[in-house]
């Protein structure tokens, strides 16, 4: 539930057009609903400014579709991550509205198009296989309000790529850089901007890159300070923050 949800609950009921039961009934959920095997916190958004996000991996699609309609009688955005096929199938059942994000792995319902970003956040991938990680970001991002630019497969084996649209990167407020085998991109791209570079390791490469340890590991070691990291394949997370750092 939102601060604008509540604040209007408040205001009905003091104007005399909410009885207590009714005030009480639309405020029954906060802080949180218990599913039995999950607590869904309906009360994230008035703290955080963001909606619980729901990780679908593990979950039955049984438990997503309980969670997703929880979470669907309140008028905020919905997301759920690192899902399937079949978890959309029923969830679109619930919400008709619902979007499946096959690259990313997403399923976004949006009830709340507002634009809450200050500049523009964009996403970078090193190359085509690190397309997921990045879609993720990109999906997250534009759910919780921020205008997105994407630049895809601009490596550093082909720097050129990347040196060819500087412009681009000069507007972004935020930068996000997904990549795998050595990770030295967001390097290359924090010595080109003077904004936070988040640097996405992710787990390709072949057998020394160890699933995306030796990208994490030369991104902690960045010699541009402008560059934080999160965890591998963390697209979602990366998102978050910048969203944060784009709404300040």
């Amino acid at each position: 539930m939102t601060e604008d949800q509540i604040r209007r609950v408040l205001e009905q009921f003091k104007a005399g057009v909410l009885s207590t039961h009714d005030a009480l009934e639309q405020l029954r959920t906060l802080p949180f609903e218990d599913l039995g095997f999950a607590n869904v916190d309906h009360h994230r958004s008035l703290r955080q400014g963001f909606p619980e996000v729901v990780f679908g991996g593990g979950k039955t699609v049984e438990q997503v579709g309980r969670i997703v309609e929880s979470m669907y009688r309140h008028e905020h955005n919905i997301l759920v991550t690192r899902t399937t096929e079949a978890h959309f199938v029923h969830v679109k059942q619930i919400a008709p509205e619902a979007e499946f994000h096959e690259a990313a792995r997403a399923i976004a319902i949006v009830k709340d198009g507002k634009i809450y970003g200050k500049g523009k956040v964009m996403v970078v991938s090193a190359g085509t296989s690190d397309m997921p990680v990045a879609e993720e970001a990109v999906v997250t991002l534009k759910i919780m309000g921020n205008h997105v630019d994407s630049l895809y497969d601009v490596g550093v084996a082909g720097l050129h790529r990347l040196l060819d649209r500087r412009e681009r990167l000069a507007q972004a407020r935020v930068v996000i850089v997904a990549a795998g085998m050595e990770g030295a991109l967001p390097s290359v791209v924090g010595g080109l901007v003077s904004v936070p570079v988040i640097a996405v390791p992710t787990s390709i490469g072949y057998g020394a890159s160890f699933n995306g340890i030796a990208a994490l590991l030369g991104m902690l070691n960045s010699c541009a300070s402008n560059v934080t990291v999160v965890n591998i394949d963390n697209g979602f997370g990366a998102a978050v923050v910048a969203s944060l750092i784009n709404r300040s």
